[in-house]
């Protein structure tokens, strides 16, 4: 409390009520566990009931920084139930990205009414694997980014249940990620650590309500290549090459405007059907963009059935500090445990 005071005393009277409410527990956190994932409990809002799961896990795009802030943001200002899965190191209880094989958590999957997919190269034991099936097989909404459309890789464990979602299957072309989200991995349409993206929103779906209040997107990672969408998705967000990494370099217009972020609503054969939302932007660093935290959070109640729910601005302050890991292999912050990530 004397914190509280101090800030107060020194004019910054937002982040002293913030403070505030988290010492009279306004703000519940619950479960930070050591088992390897944390959970936000929702505050009032239009999600409260609704259960969302990010499953985390990727060795470049900081998945494990920037989807606990996106986890914070909804529930904090939306009131959804928030839980965040991390690729775990077992002997020292902190999140190792670069484990392909062990994200602990999956069973909370179970009870998700959305997931959301952040991992690269995944392959993950049958015993984990299967809650993330079942999720999709019920016909429930996913929500994949940037290396999502490579999300798994059973190259090692071929006689795996799952070895077919594999991203270069060829029982089922492309895996996971062409054959649900819409495109597998392709190439760096940009210039990777030297061109970045401006989000160029797409003018016959600019009343989609995923863009409600959405304008500006820009983030330092590349375009990715897109060669496989199918015809029943609605690209919502083209992705221009800028010739530099800042919000205002010069466009690249020798390359090709290219889809960074599309919808569709999945049908398989055994007539179950899933709302897909992805981007291939989605980098710690990128969600620095306001208007790609709104693009995500819109995104969830639309996969959610919640569109009518969308305020005609999202609001999509950051909670709590943020100061993303630039991308890159082997640049995730060593030694942090689940638990760092709630709220000081």
């Amino acid at each position: 409390m004397n914190l509280v005071y101090t800030l107060i005393m020194s004019g910054n009277v937002g982040t002293a009520l913030f403070r505030l409410a988290i010492c009279l527990g306004v703000w519940s956190q619950i479960n930070a566990s050591a088992e390897g994932w944390i959970k936000f409990e929702g505050k009032e809002g239009p999600g409260k009931g609704k259960h969302i799961v990010f499953i985390t896990g990727d060795e470049e795009y900081r998945s494990e920084e920037g989807m606990p802030q996106m986890a914070k943001i909804l529930s904090f200002r939306h009131g959804f139930d928030c839980t965040v899965l991390f690729a775990m190191d077992d002997a020292t209880g902190t999140i190792d990205p670069n484990n392909q094989t062990n994200i602990k958590g999956m069973h909370f999957v179970k009870d998700a009414d959305l997931v959301v997919l952040f991992t690269r190269f995944r392959e993950l034991p049958d015993d984990q694997m299967k809650y993330f099936a079942d999720h999709f097989e019920a016909g429930k909404p996913i929500i994949g980014l940037r290396t999502s459309t490579h999300a798994f890789s059973y190259s090692r464990n071929k006689d795996s249940k799952y070895a077919h979602y594999h991203w270069q299957s060829s029982d089922w072309p492309g895996g996971f990620g062409q054959q649900v989200l819409g495109d597998t991995w392709v190439n760096h349409h940009g210039h990777h650590g030297v061109e970045s993206t401006r989000g160029v929103i797409e003018g016959r779906h600019m009343e989609h309500p995923i863009l409600k209040g959405v304008r500006d997107i820009w983030g330092p990672t590349d375009v990715y290549g897109v060669a496989h969408l199918p015809s029943d998705i609605s690209v919502l967000v083209h992705g221009l090459t800028l010739s530099g990494m800042k919000p205002d370099s010069l466009p690249n217009y020798e390359k090709p405007l290219m889809p960074v972020a599309w919808v569709r609503e999945h049908t398989r054969d055994n007539g179950k059907s899933n709302r897909i939302f992805c981007t291939t932007m989605g980098a710690a660093t990128d969600l620095e963009s306001s208007g790609l935290r709104r693009l995500l959070v819109n995104a969830c109640y639309w996969g959610l059935g919640m569109e009518h729910s969308i305020p005609e601005e999202s609001d999509v302050e950051l909670v709590g500090e943020f100061n993303p890991t630039p991308f890159g292999f082997n640049g995730f912050v060593k030694g942090v445990k689940p638990e760092s990530h709630l709220l000081k």
